[in-house]
């Protein structure tokens, strides 16, 4: 009896909210309805973050991934980005209600934590900086260099569980599919016709992303390093997979995957991301120094040498040689001369010139000045630039911290998959370190919260070992 009053209840809220929607809609028209909508689909998500973290923590990740790509649709003139800066403080703030419940501050110690914290602080410290330009500019810059740091506390403490986690890792291969068949779709069919306005709305885009008669790929992303970066990392996380104890069949398709990825990632025309494989199968080599290992590497690097030597007149290919000829490159010495000219100002200036004082930004904030011309081109160098030689030992200590703690957690690890899994985020690592000396590799969506993915997962890998053996020894 209890259950069919609770039903008809439910049913009567259903047909007010029914009837109260349709009055609405009659009255306010398309706008009304995307509101009700917004409200009848917002609502429970807002709930589901806060509440189930491990929700919010796969909404996070989604959103990352599509939210470039929903804007370039142009749905909306409301500022998508806030949505992500929202999306951010309500995972913190149902980071602090779990703590309640199940406190656990350890994911404030260890040398990566402290160093960010350091990181975070420093970046805060750039307001009061008497080089400063724009306050303005410092407010928009330190959302996506020091703010977004903060997932990784966030994915710290909520990946709990080898379940949880192999989800993530199915979320974030699911993603790269549909990214790499999206960039595949655009080669060899197209773009759609949102993506033909945007390439028209500015003659700077056609500039850049119209090379040698042939449109570089973007997908679903920002821009085309942002698509051929985001395609390497998704290669080299299936290739550490494929150290993990799966079946055969599983391997062979991780083998596949990685294949298409790398395939997509020159259809960008990306040269700083061509290096970037090779690169991190050196690491490869050297984390696990056997005779197959050692013969795929030398395979892998004569066909490279292969691919640089002949001779072509693919488009595409040119550029994929180009990127081992630094030297015959044109755009790679304007770069160098760049860094020559910015050199004085870096070592006279410790504390730098101020976030967001080069690039869009400055330009936007601080028009004229001396820096807003400057175009860093670089993640290390717009870290110099504006952060100052101090703001950048302390971010290559952070790098540094991360990679050896991965190389050392590798091999503290007994557990083949959780192996396999800190072996995939090492390789990561160091490829997109690599990856940001030419571009800036970790600003943008989805990267910069990717990336402090990978780096909590390296030691989320090694705390779940340890509960491992110890239960296993209290088992015995």
């Amino acid at each position: 009896m209890k259950n069919n009053y609770t039903k008809a209840f439910i049913a009567i809220l259903l047909l007010i909210f029914s009837v109260g929607s349709a009055l609405l809609i009659y009255q306010g028209g398309i706008k009304a309805g995307a509101l009700i909508l917004t409200g009848a689909i917002g609502l429970p998500v807002l709930y589901g973050v806060i509440a189930h973290p491990r929700f919010g923590t796969i909404v996070l990740l989604v959103a990352a991934y599509l939210i470039m790509w929903i804007m370039r649709m142009n749905l909306t003139a409301f500022p998508l980005g806030t949505l992500m800066d929202g999306l951010l403080a309500l995972l913190i703030l149902g980071m602090f209600i779990q703590q309640k419940y199940k406190p656990d501050w350890t994911i404030l110690r260890g040398p990566i934590s402290i160093v960010i914290i350091l990181w975070i602080l420093y970046n805060f410290l750039q307001i009061i900086n008497p080089s400063g330009g724009s306050r303005m500019a410092w407010m928009y810059t330190i959302r996506s260099v020091a703010i977004i740091m903060l997932t990784y506390f966030i994915f710290s403490y909520h990946i709990r569980t080898r379940e949880f986690l192999r989800l993530i890792i199915k979320v974030w291969l699911g993603l790269s599919v549909f990214a790499a068949m999206y960039g595949f779709k655009q080669q060899h069919f197209g773009f759609f016709s949102f993506e033909e306005n945007y390439l028209n709305s500015d003659p700077l885009i056609a500039n850049l992303l119209f090379i040698g008669g042939v449109w570089r790929k973007f997908s679903i992303f920002s821009d085309p390093v942002a698509f051929s970066y985001n395609m390497v990392i998704s290669a080299l996380l299936c290739i550490g997979l494929m150290f993990g104890p799966l079946s055969v069949k599983k391997k062979w398709l991780l083998a596949i995957m990685a294949g298409f990825f790398l395939l997509n990632m020159i259809y960008s025309g990306t040269r700083g991301a061509y290096v970037l494989l090779p690169a991190a199968m050196i690491l490869l080599a050297v984390l696990i120094f056997n005779k197959k290992i050692l013969i795929l590497t030398a395979l892998g690097a004569i066909a490279i040498l292969v691919l640089i030597s002949i001779p072509t007149s693919n488009q595409t290919l040119y550029r994929f040689q180009s990127a081992f000829k630094p030297s015959e490159d044109a755009s790679f010495s304007v770069r160098a001369n760049n860094q020559k000219m910015i050199q004085p100002y870096i070592q006279s200036h410790p504390m730098g010139g101020g976030l967001g004082s080069t690039g869009v930004w400055g330009a936007k904030f601080s028009p004229g000045s001396f820096l807003a011309s400057f175009p860093p081109d670089s993640g290390y160098v717009r870290v110099a630039v504006e952060l100052g030689w101090v703001g950048l030992l302390l971010f290559c200590t952070l790098m540094f911290i991360i990679l050896k703690t991965g190389i050392n957690n590798y091999y503290l690890i007994k557990d083949p998959e959780l192996k396999s899994y800190c072996l995939a985020m090492t390789l990561i690592v160091f490829a997109l370190n690599i990856g940001n000396y030419p571009q800036e590799a970790l600003v943008q969506f989805p990267t910069n919260v990717y990336f402090y993915l990978v780096v909590a997962l390296i030691n989320i890998t090694l705390r779940l070992d340890l509960e491992k053996r110890k239960q296993t020894n209290e088992q015995a």
